[in-house]
C-alpha cells in the first residue's frame, strides 16, 4: 500500500508521518517511510539545489523539472521495490505536491504538469493521501518559529502559498475516495489520532 501525506508548508507532515510509521510498525506492518525530494543519492543532491537560498533565481520551469527528476529516481530505485515486497510505503510529499506548488502555485498549465508527472512516476499513484490542511499564514509562522529548515520555497510570497493551499483543496474535493482532509491547525496528538483512525478504517476495508 502506498500512502502519502500532503499539505502546505508548516502543516506538520514530517512529525505526523514518523508517528504513523511508529504506529504501523508496532501493529506489525513492514513500513518504509521517506520524503520528497530525496531518499536516493541523486534525489538528495537535487534537493540541495532546489532548497538552497543561493538559487533564488531558479526559473519555475527548472524547479518543476528538478522535482520530477528526483521523483523519477525515487520511484524506480525505492518505491517500486518496497511496494513489490508488500511493504506499506509512507511518503512525505509526492506528485500532488508538484500539482499544488508548481501547477497551482506557479499557475502553470495543469494538463501539462499532469503529463510530466505521469512520465516521471510511470503512472504510480497513491492508494491513500492525507491532506494536512492549515492556513498558509499559520503554517509559515510555525516554520519560522520551529527553528527547522527554512528553504528557498518557503520564502515565496504569501499569495503563492495561498494558491498552493487552494490547489490542494481542489484536488481533494475532486477525488474524495483517495484524499482525506485533516485539520492540521490543532494539537499534534489530536491530528495523529485522526490520521490513525482513518488509516485503520482504510486498512480494515482492504482485508
Amino acid at each position: 500500500m502506498f500512502i502519502t501525506l500532503e499539505g502546505p508548508d508548516g502543516s506538520g507532515k514530517t512529525l505526523q508521518i514518523h508517528l504513523l510509521e511508529e504506529f504501523l510498525t508496532a501493529e506489525g506492518y513492514k513500513v518504509f517511510c521517506g520524503r520528497e525530494p530525496g531518499d536516493t543519492f541523486i534525489g538528495e543532491q537535487i534537493r540541495q539545489v532546489l532548497m538552497d537560498h543561493q538559487n533564488k533565481n531558479m526559473h519555475p520551469r527548472t524547479e518543476t523539472l528538478l522535482f520530477c527528476a528526483a521523483r523519477a529516481q525515487l520511484v524506480q530505485e525505492v518505491l517500486k521495490p518496497h511496494l513489490e515486497r508488500g511493504d506499506i510505503v509512507l511518503l512525505d510529499r509526492y506528485a500532488d505536491s508538484t500539482m499544488a506548488y508548481q501547477g497551482y502555485g506557479h499557475q502553470f498549465d495543469l494538463d501539462l504538469i499532469r503529463s510530466l508527472l505521469h512520465f516521471a512516476t510511470g503512472g504510480l499513484r497513491p492508494d491513500l493521501t492525507f491532506l494536512l490542511d492549515v492556513d498558509p499564514q499559520t503554517g509559515l509562522e510555525r516554520r519560522q518559529k520551529g527553528g527547522g529548515e527554512w528553504n528557498r520555497m518557503d520564502a515565496y510570497v504569501l499569495q503563492y502559498h495561498q494558491r498552493v493551499r487552494q490547489g490542494y483543496l481542489e484536488m481533494a474535493q475532486a477525488d474524495p475516495q483517495r484524499w482525506k482532509i485533516v485539520d492540521a491547525s490543532r494539537q499534534p496528538d489530536v491530528v495523529q489520532s485522526d490520521l490513525r483512525e482513518i488509516l485503520l478504517s482504510f486498512l480494515s476495508n482492504l482485508s
